[in-house]
């Protein structure tokens, strides 16, 4: 059975939709359906204004997207077609008042899945490569997760995504603005973009800063290359939990290692199958890594770019995969037990299942 096929099956089963759920690879930029996308680009028809002249060489033209042009934009044919999409997306996140808009929705799509909790990548690198100032924007995202969190009981962490080809002197502005604003709800720092352009290595000082300042490490490693990646996301930079982590199978020492020592890996069949990072279903490791004893949780990484949701992705494991109920709930708890959360709240919604 193909993801396809999988996903357009009953994908609001009865037991799926009722489990409480925590989502953890999840880009607030991804979450912007072409609806949204359409509306966004008639806000801000023009081209981006920037102050990097880098950036300057690159921009978009500011052209309005129909819903229908959005919908062709997020069809990928590799990685690479994927980020480009990623960064059309980033262009029209221009205010605050549309990062409040694409959170609120988010929290209200979160929501209609019973997805409790949610641990969300926002891409201050992004905007600060541009030569913009983040904080402003990051108010309107507050506004947004404070409002979602009133009208639908969903709690919500912010991740400061950096980008891995941005290098490091970036992804140090993002540690520090990340300190800044620690009482917005920002736990961690992750570290994003094109594994093949920056190895982990050139990281390791600004890691060693954010976890001296008590924020939590992820880092994206095994998507695109294989096991070395991950492996130098643990050695160099000591990450918390690993996202993607496809390619860590290639390497059975790394499994028991991450079997061993309970490190969690953000797993995301339909975005590896999507950018081509996996080239089929049967070949996406999740079973394997999951019956190796490794605390895998699902994800929807892009959801509205990869034309899915987080119940999707439980019912692709119960139907491609062969996950039982029992197996799905298991999933759900390591969903709870990777999280940030402190320990009193863990327990509290892991009583929930």
């Amino acid at each position: 059975m193909n993801v396809q096929h999988a996903n357009a099956g009953d994908t609001s089963g009865a037991f799926i939709a009722s489990l409480p759920k925590a989502e953890l690879h999840l880009h607030l930029e991804g979450t912007v359906d072409p609806e949204t996308l359409a509306e966004l680009s008639r806000r801000h028809p023009t081209p981006l204004t920037t102050t990097n002249k880098r950036y300057r060489n690159i921009e978009d033209s500011g052209r309005v997207f129909t819903e229908h042009e959005a919908s062709e934009l997020y069809q990928y044919k590799h990685f690479t077609g994927f980020l480009w999409a990623f960064k059309a997306v980033t262009e029209r996140l221009r205010t605050a008042e549309d990062y409040e808009l694409v959170t609120y929705r988010m929290m209200q799509k979160l929501h209609v899945q019973n997805v409790l909790h949610a641990e969300v990548y926002i891409s201050a690198g992004v905007v600060q490569w541009r030569g913009q100032e983040f904080a402003p924007l990051f108010e309107g995202a507050e506004r947004g997760r404070l409002r979602g969190e009133r009208e639908f009981g969903v709690s919500l962490f912010w991740i400061f995504d950096a980008v891995r080809h941005f290098g490091s002197d970036y992804a140090q502005h993002v540690v520090d603005e990340a300190i800044r604003l620690r009482n917005g709800n920002v736990i961690g720092i992750g570290l994003g973009g094109d594994e093949r352009r920056a190895g982990s290595g050139e990281f390791r000082a600004v890691y060693d800063h954010a976890a001296r300042h008590g924020l939590r490490l992820t880092v994206h490693a095994g998507e695109v290359l294989g096991p070395e990646s991950i492996w130098d996301a643990l050695r160099e930079l000591k990450a918390d939990r690993i996202g993607h982590g496809l390619h860590a199978v290639d390497d059975p020492s790394l499994v028991r290692y991450l079997s061993e020592k309970q490190i969690p890996v953000e797993v995301c069949i339909t975005s590896n199958l999507l950018t081509g990072c996996c080239p089929s279903t049967e070949q996406h490791p999740v079973r394997r890594l999951f019956d190796a004893g490794v605390i895998v949780t699902l994800n929807t990484d892009d959801p509205d770019m990869f034309h899915t949701t987080l119940t999707k992705e439980y019912e692709i494991a119960r139907q491609v995969f062969g996950f039982s109920e029992d197996e799905l709930r298991e999933l759900a708890r390591n969903s709870f037990r990777a999280s940030f959360l402190p320990d009193e709240k863990k327990r509290e919604m892991l009583a929930k299942l």
